[in-house]
């Protein structure tokens, strides 16, 4: 984490995760505020050309503070996916504030929910989640993209250790190719047991 000079305006910090949906693979979410210095064209990193992704992810990181939470697929099936989104959010912000060495004036989280109420080691009260924010608010915008640029990285060196099911291009996701593969070789450790799809697969 590069360090960075958020400068004494207020200090907000937006939330964003990736890799709610997939059956294989951690969930991660970020969390970032925005440095003096605003990288342009922020976006819903879903709306983005993975080039433009990724440029940005770099731009955002050098640039930006972040923080990230990541939840393994063990953990996923001992909390449920919900709760374990939540505590990836805790731990970024956690992360975040430890780096900056400063308490937030406002955390803006991407959805419907907040982690309050649904994490024990969430403390901030000053939080609020906003349908859409992704594409509304722009360190929502910066927190999606490094989190979901964070997670593909992850999928792709996951897919070396397992090529049979496609994750370099599905990111986990239960395309064909990756429901194929399940049928063919079961689940790896990586897999998301607590998910329908591969508890069923499981059982044949």
């Amino acid at each position: 984490m590069r360090e960075t000079r958020i400068g004494a305006r207020p200090l907000v910090i937006g939330v964003d995760e990736a890799g709610r949906g997939p059956l294989a693979g951690p969930v991660v979410a970020a969390a970032v505020a925005l440095g003096v210095n605003v990288p342009q064209r922020l976006d819903d990193s879903k709306k983005l050309s993975a080039r433009r992704r990724a440029a940005l992810d770099e731009q955002i990181r050098a640039t930006c503070g972040w923080g990230l939470g990541v939840i393994e697929p063990q953990e996923i099936d001992r909390l449920n996916i919900l709760v374990a989104t939540m505590h990836a959010m805790t731990r970024a912000v956690a992360e975040l504030v430890k780096h900056l060495g400063q308490e937030p004036d406002a955390i803006l989280i991407d959805g419907n929910m907040i982690p309050a109420g649904r994490c024990a080691d969430w403390r901030w009260p000053q939080a609020r989640a906003i349908v859409g924010g992704d594409a509304l608010e722009p360190a929502i915008s910066a927190a999606s993209i490094v989190a979901k640029e964070w997670r593909d990285r992850l999928m792709c060196e996951a897919a070396q250790a397992h090529p049979h099911y496609g994750w370099e291009k599905n990111k986990g996701y239960g395309t064909a190719e990756h429901m194929e593969a399940l049928r063919s070789h079961g689940p790896t450790p990586l897999h998301r047991r607590s998910f329908a799809p591969v508890a069923q697969l499981a059982l044949l």
